[in-house]
């Protein structure tokens, strides 16, 4: 299928999954000959066309006409900067991460066996406001590493090396977040212990067929 096609098609099921409300969200992949398709301001996710796709250099060059990206675009192009093998970005504000974003709780803790070996860590990066050099930047102690990233009073990213891997961090993300959030409800999770943890990275390599970058555990 077509990058640009593949953008539509997720920027629909974000929007189906409601991850996004009106026009929120943005999403994007990097090109393989660099330059960067993604989505348009002010349209919404749901409505999202071939038409309301932009195309842009990674310095941020708009290289299709009548069309003006994301607000949110910068913090698309520094992750690509950061991360040549990221080739998509999601950035959107699912309902129950958000909360967790908002309310200053991490999520950052050793529950689930499949979050810990798929997701790893998952920051919670300081609030700096919408479209400014400080969103960007609020991710930089933990971007060469993490594949989702909670915004304090913002919403949540994800990062993956498709758009559909992207979009499967940004489900497990969610779907982690309501889990934790009835967790608390039943008087809070359990952690695992440390021997358990270092079990599951252990089986890593042949459970989930990678080893876990060191950066990226617990």
């Amino acid at each position: 299928m077509p990058k640009k096609y593949e953008l539509i098609k997720f920027c629909h099921r974000v929007h189906q999954a409601g991850y996004v409300a009106a026009t929120d969200g943005n999403l994007s992949i990097r090109m393989p000959d660099g330059t960067i398709l993604i989505t348009a301001s002010g349209k919404r996710k749901e409505d999202i066309s071939r038409s309301n796709i932009c195309r842009a250099t990674l310095e941020g060059g708009l290289l299709s006409s009548n069309k003006k990206y994301s607000t949110e675009s910068k913090l698309h192009f520094h992750i690509y900067k950061q991360r040549p093998e990221i080739n998509a970005v999601i950035h959107c504000h699912p309902p129950f991460a958000t909360a967790f974003a908002i309310s200053d709780k991490s999520l950052d803790v050793p529950v689930l066996p499949e979050i810990i070996l798929t997701l790893g860590r998952i920051p919670l990066c300081n609030y700096a406001a919408p479209s400014t050099d400080a969103l960007p930047n609020s991710l930089n102690d933990t971007i060469q590493y993490a594949n989702v990233f909670l915004l304090q009073n913002h919403g949540a990213v994800a990062v993956g090396k498709s758009i559909n891997e992207a979009y499967n961090h940004i489900e497990k993300l969610e779907h982690y977040a309501r889990v934790m959030l009835n967790a608390e409800l039943l008087g809070g999770a359990k952690q695992l212990s440390r021997d358990q943890i270092d079990e599951l990275y252990r089986l890593a390599p042949t459970v989930y067929g990678s080893n876990i970058d060191a950066r990226n555990r617990y």
